[in-house]
């Protein structure tokens, strides 16, 4: 049977070491003339609501969303190295995506909050990007709202990988924002408690399926080849 699996990427696939942080600082410096009075909020927010945010906390009117994607671009490109040497890719998360990619029925792609270049930057920096299709994919640019994007990923595996209306989707993430995306569109969720959000949290959220994190490569298989057998 055919399925949809779209991975989060930060604390679900990589450890960006703060780096995702840096990336937010600097664009907004670049954009305002100055730096943040405080951190980017972040915590499975899109860009687009993460740039906002950073801007009405500053008391600053925001720029044009072009500008904003391009500033965000230009700061993810500068910290590619920097991102490849602090951070890491999680345990188990390559030898999970290499058995995904291998299955012809499957589309495995991401859903993230980071707009398309910087999701390159992000599963590049560790290799990643091979074992992902990544032209599917749903970005921080597509949709203000995280569970809007899943709309977005499946109207692009119909049009460019032929998948077929009703074919389940599933998400993989470790926010409680994940779990929301997953419920309010009637897709599954497996949510990885390899972030900041406990698996009680998880939980109390709606998953139904909580890891711990990625590592039981047989056990991640065996939860996907259910829900693909639905």
């Amino acid at each position: 049977m055919e399925l949809i699996v779209l991975w989060d990427i930060d604390h679900t696939l990589i450890e960006n070491a703060g780096v995702s942080k840096e990336i937010y600082a600097a664009a907004f410096t670049a954009l305002a003339g100055k730096a943040p009075a405080g951190p980017a909020r972040t915590e499975g927010r899109t860009d687009r609501l993460i740039m906002r945010d950073m801007f009405q906390r500053n008391g600053l009117v925001e720029p044009d969303w072009t500008a904003t994607e391009r500033a965000l671009a230009d700061a993810g490109e500068a910290r590619f190295h920097a991102l490849s040497q602090r951070g890491t890719a999680l345990p188990g998360v390559r030898e999970v995506l290499k058995e995904v990619s291998v299955s012809s029925s499957w589309v495995s792609s991401v859903l993230t909050g980071n707009i398309a270049d910087n999701a390159r930057v992000k599963v590049a920096a560790f290799g990643l990007d091979p074992l992902l299709d990544l032209s599917v994919g749903a970005y921080g640019a597509d949709a203000l709202q995280r569970p809007d994007l899943v709309a977005v990923a499946r109207e692009r595996a119909q049009r460019l990988r032929g998948a077929p209306d009703g074919v389940p989707v599933v998400l993989v993430g470790d926010t409680p924002r994940d779990v929301e995306a997953a419920l309010s569109t009637g897709s599954e969720i497996i949510a990885v408690a390899s972030g900041v959000h406990s698996p009680q949290e998880l939980a109390d959220a709606g998953a139904h399926t909580v890891l711990p994190d990625l590592t039981d490569t047989s056990r991640v298989l065996g939860i996907l080849e259910a829900l693909s057998a639905r």
